[in-house]
C-alpha cells in the first residue's frame, strides 16, 4: 500500500473543461495510477479533467480550491469550500 498524499490547488477552465494541474514533483506522480481515464502526464504536471457531472456533485467551478488525495488507492477530489446549494 502506498503512502497517502494530499494536495490542494485551484480548478482551471481549459478548452471549456474544468482541469487540475498537479505538479509531479510535489507528489502528483503518486496520483498517476489512480487517475487513469481522467488524467494524463503533461510535462511536469499531471493534468486531471473533471467531468461536468462530477463538478456538479462536488459543487465546484473555475477558481474553486480542491483537495486531492489517493486514500484507498483511488483519486479522491474534495472541494475546500463548495459552492452553496441553489
Amino acid at each position: 500500500m502506498r503512502d497517502v498524499i494530499s494536495l490542494q490547488g485551484p480548478v482551471e477552465e481549459i478548452d471549456g473543461k474544468l482541469t487540475l494541474f498537479i505538479p509531479l514533483e510535489a507528489g502528483g506522480d503518486q496520483f498517476i495510477e489512480c487517475s487513469r481515464g481522467i488524467g494524463e502526464v503533461e510535462g511536469d504536471y499531471l493534468r486531471i479533467t473533471i467531468p461536468e457531472w462530477l463538478a456538479g456533485i462536488l459543487r465546484i467551478e473555475e477558481g474553486s480550491i480542491v483537495s486531492v488525495d489517493n486514500e484507498g488507492e483511488r483519486l479522491n477530489i474534495h472541494p475546500v469550500a463548495p459552492l452553496p446549494l441553489q
